[in-house]
């Protein structure tokens, strides 16, 4: 089994997302400057982060991703599955057929089946609370920047008077009593 880049991507973006969702929502493009990961493929991986429903997403301004659950109760293998990693040892992709169609599985098939169960095991007993952790405890400092809003909560002190027609009848009225002058 070889762990790609979608899912080592995954999994360290989701450490980010949970080191900083305290603050609301985490925008991807955030994510993408600190970890050096393409903006488009991050969407592609929170696209599945979402339909499994280990995060979810924000519109608008201020918006962007949180988690979808604590992240006590997110584990390694949710994310790693979540992206379609296949966790496989085997030649076989678990299908006993590592001979060929007709000829059943190879003399190691079982070795590597039990190998894929340990992987899933680890993986499943790593949760992303104890990955943030790790990384608060090696110091990593988690920039609270303001999320800045395009409208401002401040209601506007002096309301905007229109003195123009707002309707086809109200310009002609208006256009009456001009000419009646």
């Amino acid at each position: 089994m070889r762990l790609t880049t979608k899912g080592r991507f995954a999994v360290t973006a989701m450490i980010d997302l949970a080191l900083r969702s305290s603050a609301g929502p985490v925008a991807l493009a955030a994510i993408s400057q600190r970890q050096q990961i393409s903006l488009s493929y991050l969407e592609q991986l929170f696209g599945k982060l979402r339909r499994h429903e280990l995060v979810e997403s924000t519109r608008g301004p201020g918006g962007g991703y949180s988690l979808g659950r604590p992240a006590a109760e997110i584990t390694v293998a949710d994310i790693i599955v979540a992206v379609d990693e296949p966790i496989d040892a085997t030649g076989c992709s678990g299908n006993e057929n590592c001979m060929g169609e007709d000829s059943g599985k190879c003399m190691t098939h079982d070795l590597w089946a039990s190998l894929n169960q340990r992987m899933i095991e680890f993986l499943d007993s790593v949760s992303l609370k104890k990955l943030v952790d790790e990384q608060l405890a090696k110091g990593v400092s988690v920039d609270e920047v303001p999320v800045k809003r395009a409208i401002s909560s401040v209601p506007v002190v002096k309301p905007i008077k229109v003195t123009a027609p707002n309707s086809v009848f109200a310009l002609g009225s208006a256009a009456a009593s001009t000419l009646a002058k």
